[in-house]
């Protein structure tokens, strides 16, 4: 199989990266938590540890319980998944859940332990603060999430065995598709977008010079920066001027430019 991501150890994969990215967010919650209660202490000397541990503790408590929003929010939608106006609207809609219910939740357990000894002040101006201090955590876990997560399911794409498919790693799915299917690769950005025979038009985050590496062997030809199509797809090959041509495969059409002639070559051999 040629890998272009992991195959059945996708699951596997996603697992551990979650719970990696869990751990290491319980280390990085409890330092920041135990460093804000040791300060709030020395500020106070009317606060006791009881308090701090606490209020500390309950937003602590909430961060790990929310932590599934940005991961899910994240398998769905990578980072660099275009468009990009999109991907950050979805995450910042995402980011605004995660801390209203952070803010929300402490709120009430504070409330619930402490009673009137928590001062809860005016509610705008709470949330503002909270909210400041909630952008700076949620990116930091959002980006460290990425990382790790993409590092990890690189690392478990399985070796290449059979040549009759190809492995397209959409997001968090895995499309696994017979060569003979992919009529044709367009760049999309950071991305490739594969076309399908079926229709479909998975997204795979790899270059098109990548691609067309471990393609070419499999009759795949460079057609135009932006193109590699299947040449064994390939119905019709028709002129449009200048040198260009448009090629037709299915359904499909994808441009041949004049700046490729091996490949119109081999098109028409």
């Amino acid at each position: 199989m040629t890998s272009g991501a992991p195959s059945g150890t996708n699951g596997g994969a996603e697992r551990r990266a979650f719970w990696i990215c869990m751990a290491g967010a319980i280390l990085f919650i409890g330092a920041i938590n135990t460093v804000n209660a040791l300060s709030w202490l020395a500020e106070d000397p009317d606060a006791t540890l009881a308090q701090a541990a606490i209020i500390e503790g309950s937003s602590g408590l909430m961060s790990l319980a929310l932590i599934w929003i940005p991961w899910q929010t994240l398998r769905r939608l990578p980072l660099d998944r275009p468009p990009l106006w999109r991907t950050l609207a979805i995450h910042a809609a995402a980011f605004l859940l995660f801390a209203a219910l952070h803010i929300g939740g402490f709120t009430l357990l504070r409330v619930a332990v402490l009673g009137p000894a928590y001062e809860v002040g005016p509610w705008f101006d709470r949330f503002v603060y909270e909210l400041r201090k909630d952008a700076l955590y949620y990116t930091m876990v959002m980006v460290t999430f990425w990382l790790i997560r993409d590092r990890i399911l690189r690392a478990a794409a399985p070796p290449a065995s059979d040549p009759a498919t190809f492995d397209i790693r959409d997001g968090a799915r895995l499309v696994r598709a017979p060569l003979a299917d992919i009529l044709a690769v367009s760049s999309a950005g950071n991305y490739a977008e594969f076309h399908l025979a079926d229709g479909r038009k998975p997204l795979m985050r790899a270059s098109l010079a990548s691609l067309e590496a471990r393609l070419a062997d499999h009759g795949f030809v460079r057609t135009h920066r932006s193109w590699l199509v299947n040449v064994a797809r390939v119905t019709e090959l028709t002129p449009e001027g200048s040198g260009d041509y448009a090629v037709t495969l299915g359904g499909l059409v994808a441009p041949l430019s004049r700046r490729f002639p091996e490949a119109l070559a081999r098109l028409r051999g």
